[in-house]
């Protein structure tokens, strides 16, 4: 029998159960930021952030928002995807992903949408050659004094 179930969080225990999965993903947050840019993330900009777990173990978490753009249309930006080190390669993060693709089709969304740091080669292969994801554009970013 399959164990493995998405649940959104939604609680600020559920959020605080997914952080040390999270911070594998975004070293640079401590608990207290992290769910402060949760909860107002979630408030402001409709994201969503959802658990894979293996009964009551969180195997993989995925952070998403809906969003509008001249270039993409009506898509689905994936903010957040990240599967436990100890259990990565064991299709964790495809199932998040196909959750994603159904839910934007579901709400009339066209394309799903993300970027991955130039150092995870890793990901860059199972996006495009597993989920069939588009290398379409670089990510450019300025930090602001």
């Amino acid at each position: 029998m399959d164990t493995l179930i998405i649940k959104e969080l939604e609680s600020t225990s559920a959020l605080l159960a997914a952080f040390p999965i999270m911070k594998q993903l975004r070293t640079h947050l401590d608990e207290t930021t992290y769910l402060e840019l949760v909860k107002e993330a979630k408030e402001k900009d409709s994201y969503r952030i959802l658990a894979l777990q293996d009964g009551n173990e969180i195997i993989s978490v995925i952070g998403f928002k809906p969003m509008i753009t001249l270039y993409y249309g009506r898509f689905v930006w994936v903010c957040d995807l990240v599967t436990d080190q100890n259990r990565s390669s064991g299709g964790s993060g495809q199932k998040l992903l196909d959750y994603v693709h159904d839910w934007a089709k579901e709400n009339s969304y066209t394309s799903v949408a993300l970027s991955s740091g130039l150092q995870r080669e890793d990901a860059h292969r199972f996006y495009e050659e597993k989920m069939e994801y588009d290398r379409v554009s670089y990510v450019f970013r300025k930090v602001l004094d």
